[in-house]
């Protein structure tokens, strides 16, 4: 056995680059997991410590270790590019080197006060410990801090390197092994030439957060089938999607979706969430020669095809089911104020087209969807859509061929009256444009342009809506404030309430006029006098539109419940949403 010191070969990038954090804990253990990828390991084992005790965090991998010589001028060499030294791929098996600012070997530091690196290669083991105490106290002048070095000789049949975090940092959260679990399975959780233990237990297809099943059949011509997969709950969208099919433990091709993907009663971004692995042993025969591949009409494939697509499909209409369900129940408010206005037999047929029409969306944005159903909402008030509805009700079912013209025809309605709506809307929008760009455009031609409109202003304002009673308030209030010679200042206000107890207080003012804080200020007292007038616990809204927010005024000192709009940014707002839905319903 022999011993030194070692020492930090500094790049110039060292201070910037040691200035970096991680978001967690278990990020900053993931750097350690892509040095083992990077090393060609085809194992690596993390221990993680119970949470209180003063035990160390030990990460294993059986990769290409280190000489002494490539510990000191490689490893040590802080901040240089791994990727410009040896190339974009690794040595042995050819994989995407992660490794890119030369640091994150070191990111066990950010954790532990002690790192211990042991690496193993051609018959020699080289020991580094590094005192992070020691680097704080000369982070001017690394170059000088001594490293302990030991260096001997090692078993034949050793390999790899071990990093070992003592002496944890109790001002950071211990990291646990379910959140790391969760955050690796994205990245390594389909690699079969590299597998990762944390706590002994091997990455799988539970450790993707969501709903995870397991079934095993013995099905008449492929034996025994194992079945294990997860839907992942939508906040992250697995890495390389599908089930991987694997044959006595041997992966067969890409992850496949086993028909799903060709299935019309399940969109394409749920299946996209599935997550697994069918496992058989023995019956390798419509496997490819290259195990790239199966052969596709083999009956053995093809009953492992029907049996898994039975089940995920079942896994998947269940989470569709629960999707649609929260789904509808935050647009309820939104579709319900609209159903009212449809007489009575239409209203059962109306909620079952939004649902069918909501399915093929799903997956969009919740402000995506609430466009969809206002557009689609508008579309099912047209006769042309009940026309189509009143033929399938009439066409026999005994009728086979005429039942399934009348639904495929009245399929393409659906989505044809939407589209028709949409491009009615944009058409709106086109002539809104017009008065908008004109000199002459006052406030009482927005106020009139608007007033049935109010889904050009947002998807927040489209459940407003103005009454009789409402409008009479506006009128009293302006007879009684802006008579005789005022009467040329009369603002131009609409008063809108949605189904609940909120109001909201709209002001017009020209297209060319710049909001200011005067007419803030006016505005403000506009409210205070209709406050007495309309009986509500929430506060009255304003929202004021014109050219925009003046120059003078400064956005971050704007008043609460006051909204400033230029007519120009809620057009193109809306506009930019219409030709979205168009563009998504050509697909």
């Amino acid at each position: 056995m022999s011993g030194s010191d070692a020492h930090f070969s500094v790049n110039t990038r060292l201070t910037r680059l040691l200035g970096e954090t991680y978001r967690s804990s278990e990020a900053a253990l993931k750097e350690l997991v892509d040095n083992a990828w990077d090393a060609d390991a085809k194992n690596v084992w993390i221990d993680l410590p119970s949470p209180m005790t003063s035990e160390a965090i030990v990460v294993r991998d059986d990769g290409a270790g280190m000489t002494s010589l490539e510990m000191q001028n490689e490893y040590l060499n802080i901040a240089s590019d791994k990727r410009a030294r040896t190339g974009e791929r690794t040595p042995s098996l050819k994989r995407k080197v992660k490794g890119r600012k030369g640091i994150g070997k070191f990111a066990g530091l950010s954790l532990a006060n002690r790192m211990d690196v042991i690496a193993v290669a051609r018959g020699r083991k080289c020991h580094l410990s590094i005192d992070k105490m020691a680097l704080t106290e000369n982070e001017n002048d690394l170059e000088s801090v001594p490293l302990p070095f030991l260096e001997e000789e090692a078993a034949s049949d050793e390999v790899g390197t071990t990093i070992v975090l003592s002496d944890l940092d109790s001002r950071l959260n211990f990291p646990t092994a379910d959140r790391f679990r969760e955050l690796l399975v994205h990245e390594y959780g389909r690699e079969d030439s590299f597998k990762v233990f944390v706590n002994d237990d091997q990455l799988s297809v539970e450790d993707v957060p969501g709903v995870s099943k397991q079934v095993e059949e013995v099905l008449a011509e492929s034996g025994a089938v194992r079945l294990r997969f997860t839907i992942a709950d939508g906040k992250k969208a697995p890495k390389s999607p599908g089930i991987v099919l694997k044959v006595d433990g041997k992966v067969v091709g890409k992850p496949m979706l086993f028909g799903l993907d060709d299935d019309e009663e399940i969109p394409l971004k749920l299946s996209k969430r599935v997550f697994g692995e069918v496992e058989l042993d023995g019956n390798d025969h419509f496997v490819t020669a290259d195990w790239g591949g199966v052969i596709e009409n083999s009956k053995a494939f093809q009953e492992i095809q029907a049996y898994v697509r039975s089940i995920v499909k079942q896994g998947l209409q269940e989470t569709h089911a629960r999707d649609m369900s929260l789904q509808l129940a935050r647009l309820k408010r939104q579709i319900d104020l609209r159903l009212q206005q449809l007489p009575e037999h239409r209203r059962r047929y109306a909620e079952e087209a939004l649902n069918r029409i909501l399915r093929r969306f799903y997956g969009e944005s919740e402000d995506r969807i609430s466009t969809i159903a206002e557009v689609a909402l508008d579309a099912i008030e047209h006769d042309a859509y009940w026309a189509v509805l009143e033929r399938i009700n009439m066409t026999s079912r005994g009728d086979v061929g005429s039942f399934a013209e009348a639904l495929e025809q009245f399929g393409l309605v659906e989505l044809s009256a939407i589209a028709a709506q949409a491009a009615r809307r944009l058409q709106f929008l086109d002539f809104l444009d017009e008065l908008i760009q004109n000199e002459a455009t006052l406030e009482q031609n927005m106020h009139q342009a608007l007033e049935t409109n109010l889904w050009v202003l947002g998807r927040q304002y489209a459940t407003m809506a103005s009454n009789t009673t409402l409008k009479s308030i506006i009128a009293k209030y302006g007879n009684a404030k802006f008579s005789g010679d005022r009467a040329s200042k009369r603002p131009d206000l609409l008063l809108s309430q949605d189904l609940g107890d909120s109001f909201l207080i709209i002001e017009f003012k020209r297209p060319s006029h710049p909001i200011s804080r005067d007419d803030i200020a006016q505005a403000e007292k506009y409210r205070d006098d209709l406050s007495t007038t309309v009986t509500s616990k929430s506060p009255l809204k304003i929202l004021m539109i014109g050219k925009g927010r003046a120059d003078s005024m400064d956005a971050r000192y704007a008043p609460d419940a006051i909204t400033i709009s230029s007519y120009v940014s809620l057009v193109s707002a809306a506009r930019t949403e219409l030709n979205w839905l168009m563009t998504s319903l050509a697909r």
